[in-house]
């Protein structure tokens, strides 16, 4: 197509994606006391667990901000809710533009993908109560804790989507080796590394201070690694990527090509 029809086309998806933004919002609205239950679960939680060691409560402070937290919640819940539809739009612009064996395997990155973000995001949430009771806990004796919501949100938005988007490095490591920029010897060589870094990329990410946390981000990072690194080894045998193709040169020699 012409570059006119390009833009026309990206013009109408993304006009039927902010339809559905709008919609999902406003269905959002209706269901906002149960959103505002599932986000304050896990400080309730939290709360319970110091058994009333630290007087600490949720507070609003402002005139707007309980309006303000409601458009917030209600518009990462439509954002989330609706995703399947805009990441099909997404795809359905660009999935032209490819050929057939790339269309193959981006088809095999956005089935994996979503399952591992949600899977990210699920386990970001059964942490949180530990995290955020580690951190109510440094509260000084006689000293009330009072929490801002505002703030309470921004934090286990920040939180779920750090578990989210850690679950997706190891997928994007096949995905380079797919491309054949990394192979599969090579991540096996850095191992160590990656384990290093990988335990300091949990405890950095990890606003709590607690081991727990961090554990339960660096751990499944770590296992989805080792499976990285198997399926980058059997597409590198696969394709007869072995010592004799990938070691004759070092990485920063010139080929004779």
């Amino acid at each position: 197509m012409a570059l006119s029809d390009h833009l026309r086309e990206l013009r109408a998806r993304l006009l039927r994606c902010t339809l559905v933004l709008v919609v999902t919002f406003v269905v959002a609205l209706f269901f906002y006391e149960e959103l505002l239950e599932l986000i304050k679960r896990p400080y309730v939680d939290a709360v319970e667990q110091l058994g009333g060691k630290v007087p600490s409560e949720l507070v609003l402070s402002g005139v707007t901000s309980a309006l303000l937290l409601q458009l917030k919640l209600c518009g990462v819940a439509a954002i989330v809710v609706s995703s399947p539809y805009w990441l099909m739009q997404i795809w359905g612009f660009i999935v032209p533009g490819l050929h057939q064996h790339e269309k193959r395997w981006t088809r095999l990155f956005a089935a994996v993908a979503g399952p591992l973000f949600f899977t990210g995001v699920a386990l970001g949430y059964y942490v949180l109560p530990k995290g955020i009771e580690v951190l109510i806990g440094f509260t000084p004796v006689d000293v009330t804790n009072l929490v801002d919501f505002g703030e309470f949100f921004s934090f286990i938005t920040r939180m779920l989507l750090v578990f989210g988007i850690a679950m997706e490095i190891p997928l994007f490591v096949i995905m380079l080796n797919l491309a054949g920029v990394v192979s599969g010897k090579a991540i096996g060589r850095y191992r160590p590394w990656i384990i290093i870094g990988t335990f300091v990329f949990a405890a950095v990410a990890t606003p709590s201070t607690d081991p727990f946390s961090m554990l339960m981000l660096a751990i499944p990072m770590l296992v989805l690694f080792v499976i990285a690194e198997i399926v980058a080894r059997l597409v590198d045998r696969a394709r007869g990527r072995g010592r004799e193709t990938t070691d004759q040169w070092d990485d920063d020699e010139v080929s004779p090509i």
